[in-house]
């Protein structure tokens, strides 16, 4: 659950010195026409990595504020990470508050010592009340320096450079805060308890080592005396509802939380990035496992790192990247602090994929939007396996190189160095091209070898679909602002069939998702057609709220109208002809590289099945039919002899 600018492509790095460098990213991508809503900050903004501050001289509140209401103006957003681990410093308000309310995790009842980014931290313990209401009054502080529109947690598994019981070395100086990962605290392995030394060890990265690695030890103590052996696993989560139920707290809108520990129940707090993943081909093709994993797992709003966190990048592998990346439902560019730039913008091959994948993904957002709320409801992930629509199809379960968005829209995107071709399964029936939708794969079930030339990402709508879109734009707030178009998918060449989909739009603030209280518009999308007579309606909860914003449908486009299917008599909206429609008419073309050769002729068969009949584009544009209103839509379609 999280609100519209989410669902659209963010930007962040490692890396970002200062304000400019920030404003200079935002501007590039403006520059380059590829859209926008969403730029990060990684710890540069902070003084010596310590959160809830600003870096005096790189990020002042004098410089970062203009740019915040800049940002803000053109309806963007801005998101910044924060670790769990407080830096032990006296002079550091977050901590000596901590200090005073006693929220920190315990070892032999002082606060256990670990260190990460700033130096020696203690760690919140998330599962004492107090802990809540003080994470909450700092996240409430920094907001008011800095109008954050959403927190990153990092480094929650809970990640610790050092291992075992630790204590601030009296004969040395650690290094200050910096891009230091080697633990300079005097730590003694704890080898005296069940907890800490069981009898089986853990495997990190390849290596056996003792399960307290480099995290909290095991008989550490949390809350009313529950061990950290018991609690490991709900660090995330906890951490989570917190940040949660703070940002809530601020203005009473809906929150944006992304963390990378996660748990059982984790979805309903926060989105998920897979990490800290490379960037390589092999790294891009097990994306799209991840992302299917933690869609049933229950953590629907996933993404990996667009073109890899690290090492650097190939200007190849960011093309195809952002290709996928686009349709992940959290899609987010994020690099490495060691590795080279790679925005979108900079190499222009990258840039040409991203206005066309991302130009897509915008016209998406209602969809996308529909799907988070359907998420909300009933639990179904965002990205789907294939054979979540196609239980009964066996050669589609353990498909792990394409995916659906929904119940049928499929992503099938290159995912090999130098490739221009992709070899893709196509589950029996039709499915349209949203590229080009004159061009249809006409499947009897199996592969099809599908162009992929360069700036080219393969998606599909399946039959018997209302997909609503819109005009797209290069911020969510321009595109969603813009008339809708519903494309309606038949069987080609049917002469009788029906379709169906649904749209849920609402004020992007409130907390919770769901109809009843003035906020929000669901649509319920049909069609049919049947004795050459198409039809198109719609049902309507709450349409006030679409009604005021003027929401308006100014196009429906019918796939696999009947071969020679010529100009509609009329179009008939509520028993009344339209007089300033326009009608146009387009043959469409079938893929027939199956590795089952698909005959194109006319013969049986609507899904696959038989011979291919020959279908039609309709395209019916110079509506107006307000969204939040029902309506039916009808025209009888003259036949060419």
């Amino acid at each position: 659950m999280c609100f519209w600018n989410s669902w659209s492509f963010h930007q962040c790095r490692w890396g970002y010195k200062n304000v400019s460098v920030v404003q200079a990213v935002v501007e590039g991508y403006d520059n380059a026409r590829i859209p926008l809503d969403v730029i990060w900050n990684d710890d540069d903004h902070m003084d010596a990595a310590k959160d809830f501050t600003l870096d005096p001289v790189n990020y002042p509140p004098s410089k970062l504020q203009p740019f915040l209401k800049s940002i803000h103006a053109s309806g963007r957003k801005y998101i910044v990470l924060i670790d769990p681990g407080i830096a032990v410093n006296t002079s550091y308000g977050t901590y000596t508050r901590g200090m005073a309310q006693d929220v920190f995790i315990k070892y032999h009842g002082r606060p256990y010592l670990a260190q990460v980014w700033p130096g020696p931290v203690y760690f919140p313990d998330f599962l004492n009340p107090k802990t809540s209401t003080w994470w909450a009054e700092e996240i409430a502080r920094f907001h008011q320096n800095v109008p954050v529109d959403g927190l990153w947690i990092d480094m929650n598994e809970v990640s610790n450079f050092c291992s075992g019981l630790c204590e601030i070395p009296k004969d040395k100086t650690c290094p200050g805060p910096g891009i230091v990962t080697e633990c300079c605290l005097d730590c003694k392995n704890i080898t005296d308890t069940r907890w800490d030394d069981p009898p089986y060890k853990i495997n990190a990265s390849g290596t056996k080592v003792p399960i307290g690695y480099k995290t909290i030890a095991k008989s550490a103590v949390h809350y009313n005396g529950v061990l950290e052996y018991n609690a490991h696993s709900l660090y995330g989560l906890s951490e989570a509802k917190a940040t949660q139920k703070a940002l809530q707290g601020l203005e009473g809108k809906r929150p944006f939380v992304l963390t990378r520990s996660t748990f059982v129940g984790s979805g309903k707090y926060a989105a998920h990035w897979t990490g800290d993943n490379q960037g390589t081909w092999e790294n891009l093709r097990y994306s799209i496992s991840t992302m299917l994993n933690f869609g049933m797992f229950g953590m629907p709003m996933v993404g990996a790192d667009i073109c890899g966190f690290y090492p650097g990048t190939t200007e190849e592998l960011c093309y195809r990247w952002i290709e996928l990346g686009a349709f992940y439902p959290f899609s987010r560019d994020h690099a490495n602090y060691f590795s080279k730039r790679q925005e979108l913008y900079q190499w222009e091959t990258v840039a040409e994929s991203a206005r066309n994948a991302l130009g897509l993904r915008y016209k998406l957002l209602p969809y996308f939007y529909t799907l988070n709320f359907l998420a909300h409801t009933t639990g179904a992930p965002i990205a789907r396996p294939v054979f979540f629509s196609f239980p009964d199809y066996a050669e589609s379960y353990g498909l792990s190189t394409q995916f659906l968005l929904g119940s049928g829209v499929m992503v099938s995107p290159v995912l090999k160095k130098g490739a221009s071709h992709v070899r893709a399964l196509f589950p029996p029936g039709i499915w349209y091209s949203l590229f080009d939708m004159t061009r249809a794969v006409v499947s009897k079930g199996g592969y099809v070898t599908l162009d992929a030339p360069l700036n080219t990402v393969n998606v599909h709508l399946y039959q018997n679909m209302v997909l609503p879109m819109q005009g797209g734009g290069r911020t969510s707030e321009e595109a969603r602002t813009t008339p809708f178009h519903l494309v309606v998918s038949f069987p080609a060449g049917t002469e009788s069939s029906e379709a169906e989909g649904e749209l849920y739009l609402d004020d992007d603030e409130r907390p919770e998702m769901g109809i009843g209280r003035g906020t929000a518009t669901h649509v319920k999308f049909y069609a049919s057609i049947g004795n050459m007579k198409v039809r198109v309606w719609s049902d309507v909860e709450e349409g006030e709220y679409a009604e005021s914003l003027g929401l308006v449908i100014e196009k429906v486009t019918v796939l696999g109208a009947p071969s020679g299917a010529g100009k509609s008599t009329s179009i008939m909206v509520g028993g009344e002809t339209l007089s300033d429609t326009h009608v146009k008419i387009s043959e469409m073309s079938h893929v027939a590289n199956v590795d089952e050769e698909v005959e194109e002729e006319e013969g049986e068969g609507e899904s696959g099945g038989g011979k291919a009949k020959r279908g039609m584009v309709v395209e019916v544009g110079g509506l107006a039919l307000p969204l939040g209103k029902k309506f039916d839509m009808s025209w009888q379609m003259e036949i060419a002899k």
